[in-house]
């Protein structure tokens, strides 16, 4: 006869197995679209409409999709837009939001739940509904479209919130009070202690904020198609619409263009990834 404690193992050890496939399945059919890519751009068009599941084409490996993307799409130009407007977007939104949040936490004032309260509230609105009042106001009535400022402006407008809401959780939790109290004694304002005590401290959260608001910015297509109308101020998601024909696609180009668009995000994610589990569940539990 089986005992319990025999039968519970057995179950445990069932279990384990059922969910480590259950990972496996998952984990492939998220890879499957980068490893799609990643094989297929070095292949000739004809190859890839013909066996896009293939290793190597018919016709060979080649890395002239590569040298083809970047002269079509002007890619330096494009990138260093990306460049610009990523940086600078995830740079003002960490420090304002830091800030926010710091004084959010350690001041007790009505106003500051309130804003706090209405940023949280913020969150669910979504970016459609906002979408055309944005671009008549900016566009038909101040005629500021067309400038990486004012996307810049609206990209930390957009992120201020989720990102103030992640810092406090991480000061309210992790940066003790004492710790504040011990630097005023020592002579500290206000100021040098949040950027010599709280700051570097909440170094897990910066990095979580730093890589999903660069993503996100890097990545976005629909607010910087909306904005910037000029040619010389595209970034890399809009510059990869000159690929695509009104009858053919070339998609070697395609494929090339997305895997150096996706290049320095990864690279980014790579150094960032220590900090990434330990910031979102930062504030989380106290």
């Amino acid at each position: 006869m089986e005992t319990l404690n025999e039968k519970a193992a057995r179950n445990a050890k069932i279990a384990a197995v059922l969910k480590i496939i259950l990972l496996v399945v998952l984990f492939v059919l998220f890879i499957f679209p980068f490893v799609l890519v990643i094989i297929n751009v070095f292949k000739v068009k004809a190859d890839i409409t013909s066996d896009p599941l293939a290793l190597i084409g018919s016709r060979g490996f080649t890395l002239q999709n590569f040298p083809n993307a970047m002269k079509k799409m002007n890619f330096w130009r494009v990138f260093g837009n990306s460049a610009i407007i990523t940086i600078t977007s995830t740079i003002i939104t960490i420090l304002l939001a830091a800030m926010a949040a710091y004084v959010i936490v350690r001041n007790n004032w009505k106003a500051c739940g309130a804003l706090f309260g209405l940023m949280v509230a913020s969150m669910v609105i979504p970016f459609q509904v906002l979408m055309i009042p944005l671009v008549s106001l900016y566009g038909g009535i101040l005629n500021l479209l067309s400038h990486r400022a004012t996307l810049i402006f609206m990209h930390v407008g957009f992120s201020l919130s989720m990102a103030t809401f992640m810092f406090h959780g991480a000061i309210n939790t992790n940066v003790p009070i004492a710790l504040e109290e011990a630097a005023k004694i020592d002579g500290c304002t206000r100021w040098q202690t949040f950027w010599k005590i709280v700051f570097p401290l909440i170094k897990p959260t910066i990095a979580t904020v730093a890589i999903i608001d660069a993503m996100a910015f890097w990545n976005d297509y629909l607010l910087p198609s909306l904005v910037l109308a000029k040619k010389d101020l595209y970034t890399i998601p809009i510059a990869t619409q000159v690929f695509y024909g009104t009858y053919s696609t070339d998609i070697g180009l395609v494929m090339a263009a997305l895997l150096l668009a996706m290049l320095p995000i990864l690279i980014l994610y790579l150094f960032l990834q220590r900090f990434i589990v330990e910031g979102v569940t930062s504030g989380a539990v106290k």
